[in-house]
């Protein structure tokens, strides 16, 4: 992994540090919120199938979790769950994110959880990073934002 500077697209913790104030306490509401959701979907399916999915339920927790992760980042740069915290993903040159680096940032979260160890230093940098970037995020170049109001 390389070093990247701070983008200049992207507001400056010292100067602007409302966009990340809480960020860390919010992106783990949003994880409830997500895992929730991804019970839900794997309940349905397991319901869809007369119960066969039982069998294959981890594998159906992972796929649909990922699925639902990255369809939901590319269309809008968040979780249904992010979006209920008030937090959003945003690349380093301050865009939403789009399909690939959606699949790129779930890819380094479901690595994260796969790995204890890489999910441990993963929420220590979040918490004690000035963007409370984790390890997904310095790996694709993105990082958690409060989203701006929208009227």
């Amino acid at each position: 992994m390389t070093y990247t500077a701070p983008s200049p697209h992207l507001p400056d913790p010292d100067r602007q540090p409302q966009f990340y104030q809480g960020v860390p306490a919010r992106r783990l509401i949003a994880w409830v919120v997500d895992s929730l959701i991804t019970l839900g979907l794997t309940l349905g399916a397991v319901l869809i199938t007369a119960f066969v999915g039982v069998l294959i339920w981890p594998f159906l927790f992972l796929t649909l979790g990922f699925a639902y992760r990255v369809v939901t980042i590319a269309n809008g740069s968040a979780t249904w769950g992010m979006r209920f915290a008030g937090i959003e993903l945003r690349d380093a040159a301050g865009q939403r994110l789009d399909l690939g680096q959606a699949v790129l940032h779930t890819l380094g979260f479901s690595l994260c959880f796969a790995l204890p160890i890489f999910q441990l230093i993963s929420v220590v940098l979040m918490l004690t990073g000035s963007r409370g970037q984790g390890l997904p995020d310095l790996f694709v170049n993105t990082v958690m934002l409060n989203r701006r109001a929208t009227f």
